[in-house]
């Protein structure tokens, strides 16, 4: 666990770890501490201080930064113990931590569901393939995904009229872009009408509302492009 709790200069710390003290010795099983913990911490704490005054400016010398920084080097890993310890307490709140000065970790929020349908432009058509592009709805260009968006499933129907039912329709695949070529029978007659239809999905497969159904038809060998 990375910890970044901890202030960056001798007087933030010092002042962050008497509040830290003082808490954890008010109520250590609060925090799930022991009384001895904390009475650890307090000594480190203490010894801390007095090390940081000797180096005041007037009296400043390397042997008191030595001491100095050896009393912040203990204090910084027997709070980084401790800070453990709490946040591994599942009776400790996220308030409780805020007070110790403790960092919380923010919960990712949910990418909720698509909400909006993408639009399906048939780019051309190539004998039996059907080549298709999906764009974002909202945003007023024709082109990506929308934000919250992995991927697009798309499916066809071969016939006159497009069903109402997507357990009717062929699921065609799954692609993280935004264009696919979908493949027909090459069996089918040159003339032939074909639907098209797709849904958005985000990172954990939910999917949106799909499109409505675009048809084109199939010229059976010759290439057509959309105007």
């Amino acid at each position: 666990m990375a910890v970044t709790f901890f202030p960056g200069t001798d007087a933030k710390l010092l002042a962050w770890s008497l509040n830290f003290s003082t808490l954890i010795t008010a109520g250590p099983t609060t925090y799930g501490l022991t009384t001895a913990q904390a009475n650890t911490y307090r000594g480190l704490h203490n010894a801390y201080a007095t090390a940081l005054a000797a180096c005041d400016p007037s009296m400043r010398n390397k042997m008191a930064v030595a001491t100095k920084n050896t009393a912040r080097n203990n204090l910084k890993t027997n709070a980084r113990l401790l800070g453990n310890l709490v946040n591994g307490t599942a009776s400790v709140t996220n308030a409780q931590k805020l007070q110790l000065g403790l960092t919380v970790k923010a919960k990712p929020t949910p990418i909720p569901p698509p909400s909006a349908a993408p639009a399906l432009d048939v780019m051309s058509v190539a004998g039996w393939t059907v080549k298709v592009k999906l764009h974002d709805t909202t945003s007023g260009k024709k082109r990506g995904k929308p934000p919250g968006v992995s991927g697009a499933s798309v499916f066809s129907f071969v016939g006159a009229a497009a069903p109402t039912n997507i357990a009717a329709w062929t699921f065609q695949g799954s692609t993280g872009r935004t264009s696919i070529d979908v493949e027909f029978a090459n069996t089918l007659a040159g003339g032939t009408t074909v639907w098209l239809t797709a849904f958005w999905f985000n990172g954990r497969k939910q999917s949106g509302p799909a499109c409505a159904p675009v048809s084109s038809n199939l010229p059976g060998g010759m290439v057509s492009m959309a105007a």
